[in-house]
Order: structure tokens, then sequence, then C-alpha cells
């Protein structure tokens, strides 16, 4: 329902150390310093934005978060391919991309669970979590392996091209099918089997 919110992380900490060598020429036992940011990025978001997501509403929240990292991530590629960008300012934008992009996942793993009854919420989320974690963790990673084996920066804007648009994908399934359940019972928003007839 959410698109693939581990496709965007996934490759890049699988892949971001072999585009700071071979694009920036950060030397190996420098790549720590500038992934590092990441998982600040990737913390802070949910920690800041997620009492936004029960005060303004999970439906806009999400749709806000998915929609500005996928515009994000497109506006990075851009820069990437015009080489406008410095190995710093490279990381700072994908940790601003991570921001958002993590408290967008966070939340939509979260909301999909609640669309169903309470005696198999549990399980919702385990099989959309484990789904989206191995589609982001086996196809991000191999993907953009290739485009990066590729040595051509257009390459690596194309990966970056589709993710932002996976991204903006769900922020307008979000906006158009999303389930508010911000500040109401789940109860009302699925009912639980043991209601139900």
């Amino acid at each position: 329902m959410y698109g693939h919110p581990h496709f965007c992380p996934s490759y890049i900490f699988f892949t971001y150390a072999i585009v700071l060598t071979k694009f920036y020429g950060v030397p190996g036992d420098r790549v720590g310093m500038f992934i590092l940011p990441f998982a600040l990025g990737n913390f802070a978001g949910p920690l800041i934005l997620g009492r936004l997501f029960d005060t303004v509403g999970r439906r806009t929240m999400i749709t806000a978060t998915y929609a500005t990292a996928g515009l994000l991530m497109i506006a990075t590629g851009l820069l990437f391919v015009g080489a406008d960008l410095s190995a710093t300012g490279q990381t700072a934008a994908w940790t601003t991309i991570f921001f958002f992009a993590s408290a967008a996942a966070s939340s939509a793993y979260l909301t999909v669970s609640e669309c169903f009854p309470l005696e198999i919420r549990a399980v919702a989320i385990a099989l959309f979590y484990a789904f989206g974690t191995a589609l982001g963790g086996i196809a991000g990673p191999l993907l953009f392996g290739m485009l990066i084996g590729s040595g051509e920066r257009i390459n690596l804007f194309y990966g970056d091209l589709l993710g932002g648009l996976l991204m903006l994908g769900a922020a307008a399934v979000e906006a158009a099918i999303g389930v508010e359940a911000a500040r109401r019972p789940l109860e009302s928003v699925a009912r639980p089997l043991s209601e139900v007839d």
C-alpha cells in the first residue's frame, strides 16, 4: 500500500561506501564518518516528526514525508549527475532524505497494521515489514550495485529517479486511499474479529 520504504535506505546503506570511494575519491578508512550521519537522520526523523502523525494526522504526515523524501531524492540525483555536490554535500542531502523517509516508513508500517482487526494486527505488521525489508534489502543493493558498477553518474541518477518516483507514488496512494487512524480507537478503524458476525 505504501510502496517500498526500505528500497531507498537499503541501497544507500549498502552502496554508499562505493559511491564515496568511486565518485568522490574518499579514502576507505574515512567512509564511516560519512555514513554515521545517516544513522542520526534515521533516528531523528521519527523522534522529531513522530508526534505530528498523531496531532496533524497520519494521512497528511505520511503523504507529506513520502513526497518530501521523494522530491529531495530526485533533486539530489540531479545535483549528483551534474557533479554539483561534494562528498559532504551529498551526505548532508542523504541525511535530510533519511530524516523524512525514516519517519514515513516507520509510520506507514504501523498504520498499515491498524487497518487490520486486533487479532491479526501483529501478524500484519510483521508480514508488511518482512516483505518491505526483503524487497528493499535484496533489490536495492543489486540494482544500485550494477548502476554504480557502470561508473556513469547518469545511471545512478536513474536509480535515484526510480527511488524518488516510488516514494512519490507511495505519497499519492496514501493521499488517495490512506486510512486516518490518528486519535481514533483502533476498533473503529477495523472491528475485531470477535465482533464480526
